[in-house]
């Protein structure tokens, strides 16, 4: 989640210097640097639980999960983002330091205030990456899921779930760049909504 821009003007390698002397992370577009903003607890849930359910799956496969903490680098001149979960199964990342360069699959939980960025620019600079095969939003505040998916030609299709006639309870996510299948409602373990607020009419 991006908030107000830091430092302007810095080369890629001096935002990465820079970056590992600050308590709190830092994304990096253009020259500009952003400092991350807080997530609530619900985002925050949603991720584990979609990371130790990836966790179980890839092991022995030689593919990665990594949580927030995990940079990925888009290209050599940036930008550099923090996505919610990451999953690489290229070799050339295992002896990564800095950042993840070689993504299969990209998680961002999202909120009201960073859907539109997350669909649209960070998308756009997302799809730079051409190990890229599957890109998926989480609405952190009711159960949804949009999962977009790189077919064969090139071409970004997407998935919603659970889709218009689905039951929520028995809705299936599947990430197929990973062959992974899991249900919505571990994705959305021990998560408690918020009750709409009531709203007065008045006469």
């Amino acid at each position: 989640m991006i908030a107000n821009p830091q430092p302007r003007g810095l080369t890629p390698d001096e935002y990465l210097a820079w970056e590992r002397q600050q308590p709190t992370k830092h994304e990096y577009i253009d020259g500009e640097v952003y400092a991350m903003t807080g997530g609530t607890l619900a985002h925050n849930a949603i991720a584990v639980n979609l990371v130790s359910a990836l966790r179980g799956k890839l092991r022995g496969t030689g593919c990665k999960v990594y949580a927030a903490d995990a940079k990925v680098r888009v290209a050599a001149k940036g930008p550099y983002f923090y996505p919610d979960v990451v999953v690489s199964c290229d070799e050339r990342d295992r002896q990564a330091i800095e950042a993840i360069q070689y993504p299969k699959l990209i998680v961002e939980v999202i909120s009201p205030s960073t859907a539109g960025f997350d669909r649209g620019d960070k998308f756009k600079f997302y799809r730079r990456i051409p190990t890229l095969e599957e890109y998926v939003l989480i609405d952190a505040e009711k159960v949804g899921i949009d999962c977009y998916r790189k077919t064969s030609a090139g071409k970004w299709e997407l998935t919603a779930y659970p889709d218009d006639d689905a039951n929520q309870e028995d809705s299936i996510l599947e990430l197929v760049s990973l062959d992974f299948r899991c249900p919505l409602a571990l994705v959305y373990e021990e998560i408690e909504f918020p009750e709409p607020s009531s709203q007065i009419i008045g006469a």
